[in-house]
């Protein structure tokens, strides 16, 4: 089974993006970690990096970018209204697939210790990876930012890092590395300039005052653009949907004559998260397809490709991508018989069973792959968000009908197997891959 978490290290540069040029690229080199988003503001002079793919790789990446954050962010200088405690401000891991909330805790803990090891940035641990419960929750281990910490952590033993001596780096800070559930950051822009209002109607949405669940909220200036803003990050968009949280600025916003000028989604957002407030305006701002989690996912990785053609007009690109399908998956198959084929001529000695299962692993290789097509196009078919619909049923059933024909391919070669073990094994990696078409849960030979 793949394995897949994602990881939204932050960093505290969003002015100078040639900076933020080289923390990517320090991140991009690592083979199984994709960089999916990255996004800069310069009034937070932040920025978030969205990374996803095989949980040690993407640790990797994330400690590579940290490591250059290092070099080129100074937070004796640095000046912005998003509290951070040092030039990594967080690294969280998230699980996405395959994968539990208890590994990502052991991940965080070991890129804790090679954030120490390589480049001596201290390391506290959050959220799930949190070895105290005052530190749980972020809010509290940012207390005194970067400048209190510079004095607190030597001078009161409770501050001290969980990784790491009792100082912070000089110029880098301090790093949280935390495990936690997808989390959306959000935020909503006032018609007003006035930051007072904003840090009011953050104050009583967020929950720790008695306010939204799943809502963590503060109000901040934007100069940029001469707008208050309510920055937001929601926990758990199941329980607590956007529209919730949109409605309730909104209505707070009127109760001080003032009103909602846009929201904006930073970094990525599950495609559910949407969903469950379809029909809702959330007068979202520079919104397109990109955004959805699922949706970056599926292109980075080869699955599904998106080219510009098919989000501006996806009905009319839908069918030369299926066909494009159909002739990856013809070229697939071919190139797994050919290596059949080169077995068989190589192994003259192997028998006759062995050639036919081989030949049969071979189909049932080519059937896992479509059917993992299948699959990833199932989570994105329902999709219908705005500001456009797509529509994934034309490439999902040529994904279907290529797994399912090298199925029957796999299961024709079973009769002439003459050992009942191998037929047992060949029939029952068939059926947990039907299974996984049809959606149903089977219980196979090991």
């Amino acid at each position: 089974m793949n394995r897949l978490i994602e990881c939204v290290p932050n960093f505290s540069e969003g002015r100078d993006l040639s900076k933020v040029d080289e923390i990517v690229r320090a991140m991009s080199g690592v083979d199984g970690a994709w960089i999916l988003d990255r996004t800069s503001d310069a009034d937070h002079n932040r920025s978030v990096v969205t990374l996803a793919g095989a949980p040690e790789a993407v640790a990797e990446a994330a400690i590579r970018g940290a490591g250059k954050a290092a070099e080129l962010i100074d937070m004796t200088t640095h000046k912005g209204v998003h509290p951070r405690i040092g030039a990594t401000d967080v690294v969280p891991f998230v699980p996405l697939e395959n994968i539990s909330m208890d590994e990502c805790v052991a991940l965080a803990r070991r890129a804790g210790q090679e954030l120490w090891e390589r480049y001596r940035i201290p390391v506290y641990f959050y959220e799930a990876a949190a070895t105290r419960p005052e530190r749980v929750n972020l809010e509290n281990v940012r207390k005194g930012q970067f400048e209190g910490l510079l004095q607190g952590t030597m001078r009161n033993p409770d501050r001290s890092p969980d990784i790491g001596e009792p100082r912070l780096h000089p110029t880098a800070g301090i790093t949280a590395v935390g495990a936690r559930k997808v989390l959306i950051a959000y935020n909503i822009y006032l018609n007003t300039n006035n930051v007072s209002v904003a840090r009011e109607i953050a104050r009583v949405i967020r929950f720790s005052n008695g306010g939204l669940p799943n809502v963590k909220a503060i109000g901040v200036e934007m100069k940029v653009r001469n707008l208050a803003q309510v920055s937001i990050n929601l926990t758990n968009y199941e329980q607590t949907p956007l529209h919730h949280v949109f409605d309730a600025v909104k209505e707070q916003a009127q109760r001080r004559g003032c009103s909602v000028m846009g929201s904006e989604i930073i970094g990525l957002i599950p495609r559910k998260a949407l969903e469950l407030s379809e029909g809702h305006d959330l007068q979202l701002e520079n919104f397109s397809p990109e955004r959805i989690l699922e949706n970056r996912l599926a292109a980075v990785a080869g699955i599904l490709p998106l080219p510009e053609e098919f989000l501006a007009s996806p009905n009319d690109a839908l069918q030369p991508l299926a066909e494009s399908l159909r002739e990856a998956v013809q070229s697939f198959s071919q190139r797994a018989l050919a290596l059949s084929n080169v077995a068989r001529e190589g192994s003259p000695s192997t028998s006759a069973d062995r050639d036919a299962e081989a030949e049969a692993e071979s189909y049932l290789e080519l059937a896992r792959a479509a059917a993992e097509i299948c699959d990833r196009l199932g989570q994105l078919e329902t999709s219908s968000v705005p500001p456009i619909q797509l529509d994934w049923l034309t490439v999902k059933q040529a994904a279907m009908a290529a797994a399912r024909g090298a199925l029957n391919s796999a299961e024709a070669i079973i009769p002439s197997l003459q050992d009942a073990s191998t037929a047992r094994k060949i029939k029952s990696h068939s059926a947990e891959i039907e299974a996984k078409l049809s959606g149903k849960t089977v219980t196979t030979e090991k």
